[in-house]
């Protein structure tokens, strides 16, 4: 499943690192952006939730959330908040497994989990962006500023 620009993004109702549920529908009204990962405590991975979190501020200015979902369990997000510091909320897809990852279309079979993919949701709740790269590719969150900054 390939989602295009333009078309609205699948809603999703997860449990996070902190304690609570978040949904996309409870995010509208601000810009989203949505990161997939695929393993806690993992190098890559670490680096991109890490620097997502040092660049809330500046997501913050321009009215945007974040949200980082991976399919490991919710008690491994927490952990793994707690020992990086991490100041904004991780999703687990862990059940129905990998469910919002398959609905966005990065879920792997072959190591059940997310692919790295990310996409930003305007506003209205409709895609405005999308990057999926390799497993062992890093993404570039200065990307996700200039993309927020074109629907500021």
């Amino acid at each position: 499943m390939s989602l295009q620009v333009g078309q609205p993004a699948p809603d999703f109702d997860l449990p996070s690192s902190t304690g609570e549920r978040v949904t996309l529908s409870g995010l509208r009204g601000q810009n989203v952006v949505v990161m997939f990962f695929p393993f806690a405590f993992t190098g890559i991975c670490t680096g991109e939730v890490c620097a997502l979190s040092e660049g809330l501020g500046a997501f913050g200015d321009l009215d945007a959330a974040v949200v980082s979902i991976s399919c490991d369990a919710t008690p491994t997000l927490t952990r793994f908040a707690e020992q990086e510091g991490l100041s904004y909320p991780l999703l687990s897809d862990f059940w129905p497994h990998g469910e919002v990852s398959r609905a966005y279309g990065v879920f792997l079979d072959h190591i059940g989990a997310a692919n790295r993919g990310t996409f930003i949701v305007d506003r209205e709740g409709n895609l405005a962006w999308s990057v999926v790269t390799a497993l062992g590719e890093p993404r570039d969150p200065a990307e996700y500023t200039k993309v927020l900054q074109g629907l500021a």
